[in-house]
This record gives C-alpha cells, structure tokens and sequence, in this order.
C-alpha cells in the first residue's frame, strides 16, 4: 500500500467519499468518526497525512490539530462546512497546511494531499546547499532528523515552518522575498493573498522562538521586500 492518509469526519458518507478518492490513487486510508479514536491511532501508528473535519462530536478539528503538533510534524489538511476567514487563519497558526472548505472537489482534494506529501518528503530538496546541518545564532537544524534547537529548546516545527527557517538560514544576510518563499515552498503561483499564507507562518515560528510580537530579533521582516536572517 502507498501512504497512510488518517480521514477524520463525522459524516460517515463523506468520510466515505473521500476514502474512495484516495484508495484510488494507492493511499492507505484510516477511517475515523470522531478525535478521539483518531488520536489514539496516530500515537500507536505511521502517518503521512491527516484531513480533520473542524466539527467533531467530542472535539473539534482545531483542538486536535493542536495536539497533533505538540509530537507530530506530518501535514494536516483541515476540512469544514465554515468558510469564516478567521477560522483558516486559526487553522494556519495552529499548524496546519492547508485548509479546504466543503463542499469540495474531490480532485482538488486529492491533487492537493498529493502536493502536501510531495513537499513533507521533499522539502529538504527546496532551496538545498551543501550542507544538510546548520547552526547559527543559537539555532540548529539538521535536515536528516527535521530538528530544530534555538537557545537550547527543541522547537516543533511544521514542514513549512522548517522549511521557511532552512532557506533564510541557508541564504542569511539576504533578503527573501514572500513571493520567493511562497513559490518555492507551497509549490504554487503567488498571488496577493499568499503573502498573508506566508505572514501566518513567520508569526508562527517566532512565537515558538518566543521572540516578542513586533521585536524580532532572528527572522527580521523587511517591509515591503521580504524577510531575512542576518
């Protein structure tokens, strides 16, 4: 079988739906209802990916998104009935990937779980140097075991937020544009609306670094340019 894919959505016919989709294309699929049962698997199994229905009978999405990144690092898709844009900004700062609103394409499902196990298995090709280890101003990250170490504490860090860390690392002193992050991370033509995809992920990151709101220190934001490590 090809890679497990974690299917949480209360609606039985959806969840269904999905799994159809999915099996066809060669992914493993796991079935669940609610969080709770899905929780227990991810900690006893391998997972590549998750889509997690925001609405659940005994949870909601976001809370167990928040539980799967305390330990896990694989994408996560939130899938939701609502299309309030303060929810994906929530689902985006929380750590997850991506964010479809139902009712839904299931080929664009598809194509975009295929993109995000695409870039969770080869994100260490993005941008790459010479050097698979960086370590500078405190912070360490090793791109083998997707580590990363600022000030002596291990930071959980998204795919997308080890790899927005790894290229401004790799090319500290410059200036990286959104545009240059966003094309060559998410994989996808920027438009307007993908600098603030990008602004979520950087606020994210210094929050883990604990660096105070509007005072960065390590990532420093150009305005209007980009951002850069220096």
């Amino acid at each position: 079988m090809g890679k497990t894919i974690v299917v949480v959505d209360d609606e039985k016919e959806i969840a269904d739906f999905i799994e159809m989709y999915l099996v066809n294309e060669d992914f493993e699929v796991k079935k669940f209802y609610d969080g709770t049962s899905a929780l227990e698997y991810i900690e006893k199994y391998n997972v590549d990916l998750a889509l997690l229905d925001v609405m659940l009978p005994d949870t909601d999405g976001f809370k167990m998104l928040k539980e799967i990144r305390e330990k896990f690092n694989f994408p996560v898709i939130m899938l939701t009935a609502k299309t309030d844009y303060m929810d994906k900004i929530t689902g985006l700062t929380l750590g997850a990937d991506d964010y479809i609103p139902k009712p839904f394409n299931p080929l664009e499902l598809v194509a975009r779980v295929k993109a995000q196990i695409r870039r969770y298995t080869s994100y260490n090709e993005a941008y790459k140097g010479d050097t698979e280890y960086i370590e500078y101003r405190g912070l360490e990250l090793c791109k083998d075991t997707h580590r990363a170490v600022y000030n002596g504490e291990e930071l959980v860090l998204t795919p997308i937020e080890f790899s927005i860390l790894w290229i401004l690392c790799d090319n500290r002193g410059k200036v990286i544009s959104s545009e240059q992050l966003f094309e060559t991370i998410w994989g996808e033509k920027y438009f307007k609306n993908s600098n603030n995809t990008v602004m979520v992920h950087i606020r994210h990151i210094r929050e883990k670094m604990h660096e105070p709101a509007g005072k960065a220190e390590f990532v420093k934001t150009i305005w209007g340019v980009g951002y850069k490590v220096e």
